[in-house]
């Protein structure tokens, strides 16, 4: 996948679609990677411009030494879709996609025209939480925290999921200096303020077995934006991108075309 230059930083993305088809970026979740949209993708409309990239510490991006700022991660994503001379898009993030997209949509709504705020929240956790999970990764790596993450991505009793060895997989290969970094910017961030003074198109989107953002979290949030859609899935946890391709696809698929964007 081609990396952009920028003076600090170099950050893995890949595109998808006609040059000047209507922009959606796709913003992943810690300890994932743009892998996780790979399912969804081809199932979209054809004639969209799709930007879906690493975030810094994760897959093929750059690991700057942790901690991260949040506003890093927005000010990273704004100067992509810069580069790919991307406006008026809709951004699709998923846990902490979600809240960079918050961000982002509070910075530049020059940028973003509409959010799907996926399994998110304006603040997700707490510091105490995001602290003891730092240090356990900080002394032995993502094992340490590997089985306490994937049942709350995947719910209670979902060890032989389907997905689960992808997610695994996906989990252990992050960068632990990575995954610190982007778990000080959550840690640190509430974006319940600005998030409320939101008036733009948003569907938030939450599943029934997600115990990373639970959907009462997710609903809370997406109360916060006038005007905001709500939708559930039932069998999916914490990336129903991953575990429901084809549901989650239509709930985006609806949305684009309820405001006009495919």
């Amino acid at each position: 996948m081609p990396l952009t230059l920028f003076p600090d930083l170099r950050l893995n993305a890949e595109t998808h679609g006609p040059a000047d088809g209507p922009p959606l970026v796709l913003l992943h979740a810690l300890g994932t990677t743009r892998q996780v949209w790979d399912a969804v993708i081809p199932l979209l409309p054809p004639g969209l411009r799709i930007l879906n990239l690493d975030m810094r510490g994760h897959g093929g991006s750059d690991v700057p030494p942790p901690p991260y700022a949040m506003g890093a991660l927005i000010h990273d994503v704004e100067r992509m879709m810069d580069y790919h001379a991307l406006n008026d898009a809709v951004v699709v993030g998923v846990s902490v996609g979600g809240m960079i997209a918050q961000g982002l949509a509070a910075k530049r709504l020059d940028l973003v025209r509409g959010l799907v705020l996926s399994n998110t929240a304006a603040r997700i956790g707490t510091p105490a939480q995001w602290h003891a999970r730092t240090e356990a990764v900080r002394s032995g790596g993502l094992a340490a925290i590997a089985d306490a993450t994937l049942e709350r991505w995947l719910g209670r009793g979902q060890r032989d999921a389907a997905s689960l060895p992808a997610l695994r997989a996906m989990l252990m290969a992050t960068d632990p200096m990575g995954w610190t970094g982007v778990a000080a910017a959550i840690s640190g961030t509430d974006f319940y303020t600005p998030t409320a003074a939101l008036t733009l198109p948003t569907l938030a989107i939450a599943a029934a077995r997600d115990g990373a953002t639970p959907p009462d979290l997710v609903r809370e949030t997406a109360g916060l934006i006038r005007g905001s859609r709500f939708a559930l899935i039932r069998g999916a946890g914490h990336l129903p991108m991953l575990e429901s391709p084809a549901e989650y696809a239509a709930l985006l698929t609806g949305f684009l075309d309820s405001i006009g964007h495919c």
